[in-house]
């Protein structure tokens, strides 16, 4: 692979976590798995050597000029995809679409290193449908996901952006959905098909998609596909495709093997890294908790408590832990959905939608199951077991802390899993903070801060007719007494006296 790419980082304001390149993440290993049917042992030292020996290159950010701050309108776009991005509030790229889309425009292969929630769905799906043919019925744009959640999400990214241009027609194509339906919506026609590498190779073997109009083809996540085994399917597809025809690849990370199907099936590719800065990881606050197996329940029901959150993932490591937890989570009284390999599609879409309108705070997955998800009101991550890898990690706590927000990522280990700690922390580029197991104090505490809250909303949305005066005076009475225990428990704590009412 020629590289003709100009050196040079950017630094991206809508990413939680730091990835630098992929030498520099180690994996941890034998990390202890539970009990039970599903019980596992992790053991990742073979893919510490492999990510050692992709060598020290890092890839670079091609940049032709600089784009002018008018927004999406500089690239060119036709006027309803304008509109629909205005429709959606995009005003001005992100730092991987000013870099990606000038290159995709021009018809460039392209390497992009990336996380999720830096824009790079849009960095791809734009400049892809400004290409597009509306009259050609065979698919012209195909992107490989990891997941079937991956490809749905990727799927209404690529509709909303095309909402204005209805001659435009996507299609997801995942196992688990009817296959026939599946066929019957291709003879119809469409531009963009998005799908899982054994769905897709499903279609192709028995002629279902033509891809022989095929312009473009994007693998998105990469690196994610080579983690879950789909490497060899991925292989199998670009293989069968026309020898004339644009290849993006996104990956979070560049392992050995990344590296060497982008030399050898990208024709001198632009290539594009998007770094973070100091202070764009420090959005997502990551502490861990050292917790022995037998106590990770309670701990973890200790948390939920002292943290008050919006919406909340935890990860488990295989699907029998991920329904214990459920079942004890319920059993509290928390809101409680899971998401593993058990649960059937249809019944996933609805706890993903759930999950996103907030008739379910708390989601339990496995990694697989998570892959892909884009809530913006998950405010926590709670990695309930370590990860199998570094990358599962960065994948993990990248669920919070999106588009600029803050969000918080809390990791269980073990004491025979403290010696891992580091190859985490290289992977994100910064520490992760030891913390306590929240005290019945702190408990008590966020409790009367939660009460607290709840009675200033009530007060200020109290109407102030003389019939609402006595409601308004009680809840204020309320209101003083609640401050002044939390005054006397403060005081308590530090050994001063607690300040009288006034």
């Amino acid at each position: 692979m020629t590289n003709n790419s100009v050196e040079s980082l950017i630094s991206s304001s809508d990413l939680g976590v730091q990835n630098d390149a992929a030498n520099d993440v180690h994996s941890p290993a034998a990390a202890t798995g539970q009990a039970g049917d599903d019980s596992c042992a992790v053991d990742l030292s073979a893919l510490e050597a492999d990510l050692q020996a992709s060598g020290d290159d890092a890839v670079s950010t091609t940049l032709i000029g600089p784009i002018n701050d008018s927004g999406f309108a500089a690239f060119g776009f036709a006027p309803e995809l304008l509109e629909a991005l205005a429709t959606i509030g995009y005003l001005e790229p992100s730092p991987i679409q000013k870099a990606a889309i000038p290159e995709l425009l021009l018809g460039r292969d392209l390497v992009g290193q990336a996380q999720t929630g830096t824009g790079k769905t849009a960095a791809f799906a734009l400049p892809l449908l400004a290409g597009l043919d509306p009259s050609q019925r065979t698919p012209q744009v195909l992107v490989l996901t990891p997941t079937r959640e991956l490809a749905i999400q990727v799927a209404d990214a690529f509709n909303s952006y095309a909402a204005k241009m209805p001659q435009v027609r996507v299609l997801p194509i995942y196992g688990g959905a009817d296959f026939r339906d599946q066929i019957a919506r291709l003879r119809r026609g469409v531009q963009i098909v998005v799908g899982t590498p054994g769905r897709v190779m499903d279609h192709m073997r028995q002629g279902t998609l033509d891809l022989s109009g095929l312009r473009s083809l994007v693998l998105d996540e990469a690196d994610e596909m080579l983690r879950m085994g789909f490497i060899d399917d991925v292989e199998w597809v670009l293989g069968q495709l026309p020898e004339q025809r644009q290849v993006v690849l996104f990956s979070a990370t560049m392992p050995s093997e990344i590296r060497r199907i982008s030399h050898q099936y990208l024709n001198e590719p632009a290539e594009i890294t998007i770094r973070t800065k100091g202070s764009d990881a420090s959005r997502i606050r990551q502490r861990f908790i050292t917790v022995n197996g037998p106590q990770k329940l309670e701990a973890l029901s200790r948390v939920l408590e002292a943290e008050t959150k919006e919406g909340v993932i935890i990860f488990a490591r295989t699907k029998a832990i991920t329904v214990t937890v459920a079942e004890a989570l319920e059993a509290k009284g928390y809101d409680v959905a899971v998401l593993n390999g058990d649960v059937a599609q249809n019944q996933r879409e609805r706890t993903i939608e759930r999950l996103k309108n907030g008739t379910v705070d708390v989601l339990v997955a496995t990694d697989v199951a998570a892959r892909g998800l884009d809530v913006d009101r998950i405010t926590l991550v709670v990695n309930y077991d370590i990860p199998f890898d570094s990358e599962a990690y960065v994948h993990r706590i990248g669920r919070t802390g999106r588009a600029g927000r803050s969000g918080d990522a809390i990791l269980f280990i073990t004491p025979r899993e403290r010696r891992f700690l580091g190859g985490l922390e290289r992977a994100v580029g910064r520490p992760i903070e030891p913390m306590e197991i929240p005290s019945n104090a702190t408990i008590n505490q966020n409790r009367l801060d939660r009460l607290r809250q709840r009675l200033t909303e009530a007060l200020e949305h109290t109407p102030g007719d003389e019939q609402r005066d006595e409601e308004r005076a009680l809840l204020s009475e309320i209101l003083q007494r609640v401050g002044q225990s939390q005054r006397q428990r403060r005081s308590a704590g530090s050994g001063r006296p607690a300040a009288g009412r006034g």
